[in-house]
C-alpha cells in the first residue's frame, strides 16, 4: 500500500491545511469507532486515494479493483459477473508504460489423470475472484501424459477445451505450457502425472531413453536429450513427438488462439518444464542443498560424448567419475573442490559439451514450436530454473550439474538468452521472491545476485524477460522482492523504464492464497505490479501488443553462443521497490506515522 499522503500518480499535495482537513474528516472521532474491521479501514483508504487523485488531476483516476466490466465474450449471467464500475477507467499513459501484467498458475491437477475437468464450479468461482482482483490471466500445464495417453497421435483435448472456455468466459488471458515432463517428485508437486504409458512401455525394453546418473539410476521425468533425434517411438524421434503434439494443439485450439485468449505458449524443455537436466530429484534421494549429479550416462549421450572427445583429439576422455553424489557439498568432491577437475582442460571440455547439448536441445524444440505456431498471434516462451544454492561458491556446483555452465568468469545464462532471441521467445526465470538473508548460510545461496545476473543478460540480448516465484509466498517481503525485480530501477514517470519485466506469474492458485488476509495482500501486489494503474485489458496500451509469430532467425553458430559467455556487470538494482506492499498492520502503522509527521 503506498502512502496516502501521495496521489496514485506520485504528486504531492501543496497545502498541509488541505491535507489536515482531509485526514481530519477521515478520522473524525464520530467515525473512528465504526472502523473496527480491516475491510472498513481499507475502504476509507480507498476513499482517500480517490479524493487525492481528484486533487492531482481534476478527475478521479481510481477505480475499485474489486469491480470490473463484463467480458464481451462471457456467457455468465449478470448475477454471476463482478459488478461493473460506475465510471470508465482512466490511465496516466506515461505511468501505464510501467504496467507489468500478472498471471496466476492454476493447480497442477486441474485436469485429472483421466482427462476430466473436475470441480468446474469451484474453478469458476476462483477464476472470478482472480478476475475481480485485477489479475491479467492464468497459466496452465497442458500435460502430454494426459492428452496423448491412449496411444501415439491419439490426442484428446476435450477437457482442456472446457477449461479454456471457462477462462475465456471469465475474461482472463491464458499462458499454456506444453508440459512434456512428468508431474511428481519435484518441490510443490501435489499430484502425479506420468509420461504417456506407451512411452513408458518403450522404456521397459530400452531404459536408456531416460536420463541416467553415473550409478545407472533412471529418471522417468523426461526423455533424455540423447534420444532427441533417435526414431525409437514407433518411427518418430523425441523431437517429432513434441512437434506433432504442438501442431495438434494449434489445430484443436485455433479458435482460442484467434480470439486472443491464448497469448503465450511456454514450451517445456526438461524436468519441471525447465531447460535443465534433472540433476536434483527428490525421488532419487536429493535433499536441499545437495549439489546434485550429472545426468548423461545413458548409452546415447555416452556415445555422443565419446564421439565429441575423439573429434577433439582426446579419445581417452570419459564422463566424470569424481563429481560426487546428490547430497554432497562442492568441497567434498574432486570435481568441484579447490583446484578441482572443473578448472582443467578435460573438465572445461565436458562442461562445454554438457551445457551446449542443453542449449541445442532447447533450440531444436523451439524451432519446431515456431513452425507449429507460425503466423499465430502468440509469444513463445521457455523457462530456466533458479539454481541459487552454491551460487556463491567458486564452482557453482549445483548450476553445473543442472547444465548451466556459470562461473565468476563465465556467464552460463546469456547464451541461453541469445538462443531464445532467434525464436522471439520470452526468457522466463524463477526464484524472483527469494532474498539472500532468508537462505541457509552454509549453502552459499545467492538468489538476489543470480536474478540480477540472469535478467541483465536477457535484457542485454534484447529478449523479453518474465519470471515466477519458486515457492508459494503470502507475505509482503516476498511480494516486495518480486516487485523490485520486475522494475529494478523503479517507476519511470517519463514512460517505459529501461529495464522492466514482460510479465510475472504467481505460483500458485490455492485455497490458501484465497484466504481473506492472504488475498488482500495479493490484490495489493497485483495493483503495485500494475504501477497503481487500473487493470488494463488492452495489451497495446502498455506495449504488449502481439503480432503474428515470425519465422525463427537463422541458427546461431557455436562462436556466437560462446561469445555470449563473456561476463558483464549486471544493471543497477534498487535496494527496495518503490511500490511496496504492506500487510494490514504495516498499512496502519504507516498511516499513523504519516499523520504524526504532519504536526512536526
Amino acid at each position: 500500500m503506498t502512502s496516502i499522503i501521495r496521489s496514485t500518480q506520485g504528486g504531492c499535495w501543496g497545502s498541509d491545511r488541505l491535507r489536515l482537513r482531509l485526514y481530519g474528516s477521515v478520522f473524525d472521532p464520530a467515525v473512528m469507532p465504526l472502523i473496527d474491521r480491516v475491510e472498513s479501514l481499507q475502504g476509507v483508504i480507498r476513499k482517500v486515494k480517490r479524493i487525492e487523485a481528484m486533487g492531482q488531476t481534476g478527475r478521479s483516476n481510481y477505480v475499485d479493483v474489486t469491480k470490473f466490466p463484463k467480458a464481451g465474450t462471457s456467457k455468465l449471467s449478470t448475477d454471476e459477473m463482478p459488478e461493473a464500475p460506475t465510471a470508465p477507467s482512466t490511465y496516466n499513459e506515461k505511468i501505464l508504460a510501467n504496467y507489468v501484467p500478472v498471471y496466476v498458475m492454476l493447480p497442477l491437477g486441474v485436469i485429472s489423470n483421466d482427462n476430466v475437468f473436475e470441480d468446474q464450479p469451484k474453478m469458476e468461482k476462483q477464476l472470478k475472484e482472480l478476475r475481480a482482483a485485477g489479475v491479467d490471466g492464468v497459466m496452465v500445464d497442458v500435460w502430454w501424459g494426459i492428452v496423448e495417453s491412449k496411444g501415439p497421435k491419439q490426442y484428446d483435448w476435450s477437457a482442456y477445451r472446457s477449461l479454456f472456455a471457462l477462462v475465456q468466459e471469465c475474461g482472463l488471458k491464458l499462458q499454456a505450457i506444453m508440459s512434456f515432463h512428468r508431474c511428481g517428485g519435484n518441490v510443490g508437486d501435489e499430484v502425479t502425472i506420468p509420461l504417456p504409458q506407451w512411452v513408458l512401455d518403450i522404456g521397459e525394453t530400452d531404459p536408456d531413453i531416460f536420463y541416467t546418473n553415473r550409478k545407472g539410476n533412471r529418471n522417468k521425468e523426461y526423455l533424455t536429450i540423447g534420444v532427441d533425434n533417435q526414431p525409437l517411438f514407433d518411427g518418430r524421434t523425441a523431437v517429432q513427438l513434441y512437434s506433432d503434439y504442438m501442431k495438434s494443439f494449434r489445430e484443436n485450439m485455433s479458435d482460442f488462439i484467434e480470439a486472443g485468449l491464448i497469448i503465450d505458449i511456454e514450451v517445456g524443455l526438461g524436468p519441471a518444464g525447465e531447460l535443465r537436466y534433472p540433476s536434483y530429484t527428490g525421488t532419487q534421494g536429493w535433499v536441499f542443498p545437495g549439489i546434485g549429479e550429472f545426468q548423461c550416462y545413458d548409452k546415447y549421450l555416452e556415445a555422443e560424448f565419446k564421439e565429441a572427445a575423439t573429434g577433439a583429439g582426446h579419445p581417452e576422455w570419459g564422463l566424470p567419475d569424481n563429481a560426487g553424489e546428490y547430497n554432497d557439498t562442492p568441497g567434498s568432491t574432486e570435481f568441484f573442490g579447490l583446484n578441482g577437475t572443473y578448472m582443467t582442460e578435460k573438465g572445461k571440455f565436458f562442461l562445454t559439451w554438457y551445457s551446449n547439448k542443453l542449449i541445442n536441445h532447447g533450440d531444436e524444440i523451439l524451432d519446431e514450436a515456431n513452425r507449429a505456431f507460425l503466423g499465430c498471434k502468440v509469444k513463445l516462451a521457455a523457462k530456466v530454473a533458479g539454481i541459487h544454492w552454491w551460487y556463491k561458491s567458486p564452482s557453482h556446483a549445483a548450476e553445473l550439474t543442472s547444465g548451466y555452465y556459470n562461473l565468476k568468469d563465465r556467464d552460463g545464462y546469456r547464451p541461453i538468452a541469445r538462443m531464445l532471441s532467434r525464436h522471439y521467445a520470452i526468457f522466463n526465470f524463477t526464484c524472483l521472491e527469494m532474498r539472500d538473508s532468508e537462505q541457509r548460510a552454509d549453502a552459499k545461496c545467492g538468489p538476489q545476485e543470480l536474478v540480477q545476473q540472469v535478467l541483465s543478460g536477457g535484457w542485454r540480448e534484447e529478449v523479453e524477460v518474465a519470471g515466477e516465484n519458486a515457492l508459494s509466498r503470502y507475505d509482503s517481503n516476498g511480494y516486495n522482492q518480486m516487485l523490485l525485480n520486475a522494475r529494478p530501477g523503479g517507476i519511470s514517470r517519463e514512460g517505459l523504464p529501461k529495464q522492466i519485466m514482460y510479465g510475472v506469474t504467481y505460483l500458485r492458485l490455492s485455497d490458501e492464497l484465497l484466504k481473506d488476509k492472504n488475498f488482500k495482500i495479493f490484490k495489493t501486489f497485483v495493483k503495485k505490479m500494475h504501477a497503481d494503474q487500473d487493470y488494463c485489458a488492452d495489451l497495446g496500451m502498455y506495449n504488449h501488443q502481439i503480432g503474428p509469430l515470425e519465422r525463427s532467425k537463422p541458427k546461431l553458430v557455436m562462436e556466437d553462443l560462446l561469445e555470449a559467455t563473456k561476463p558483464m556487470e549486471p544493471f543497477p538494482w534498487g535496494e527496495e521497490t518503490d511500490m511496496k506492499v504492506d500487510d494490514f498492520d504495516g498499512v496502519l502503522a504507516n498511516l499513523i506515522r504519516k499523520l504524526f509527521s504532519l504536526f512536526k
